[in-house]
């Protein structure tokens, strides 16, 4: 197992980003490493990051302004070479069409329910790094 896995968290309110901290922890689960978190609060800081490398993951919220992050994810699904899973924070459950619009790897709803989160950023992560394996 490597031994940290880093998860870019995009979105323009600080306290949204705390949120995803928060729920994630120092590790989702067990069975994967812990977390570094790179936060981005534009879309030129998100792809700045994306341009260096080493994203196991992407956190992008959909609510973000002005660019939001279903653009944004499926910006880079279309222009990033082996983009990482995206998860995507969206505003209610009714609008999870939009994220299979976007591309997104899997969806949460705002406000950020911690168990959910993790759960959900662990999946993609396992699959990240059994690729990478």
């Amino acid at each position: 197992m490597q031994s940290s896995a880093t998860v870019l968290v995009y979105s323009h309110d600080a306290n949204t980003r705390a949120q995803v901290r928060l729920a994630a922890g120092r590790r989702p689960a067990s069975d994967v490493p812990p977390v570094k978190f790179l936060e981005c609060a534009t879309l030129p800081a998100v792809l700045k990051e994306l341009d260096r490398g080493g994203v196991d993951v992407c956190v992008l919220d959909g609510e973000a302004v002005p660019a939001g992050g279903m653009g944004v994810c499926r910006q880079l699904k279309d222009e990033i070479f082996r983009c990482p899973p995206v998860l995507l924070l969206i505003g209610r459950p009714q609008d999870a069409w939009l994220a299979t619009w976007s591309r997104a790897d899997a969806a949460v709803t705002l406000p950020v329910e911690p168990v959910e989160f993790a759960d959900a950023l662990a999946s993609l992560l396992r699959g990240r790094l059994a690729v990478g394996a």
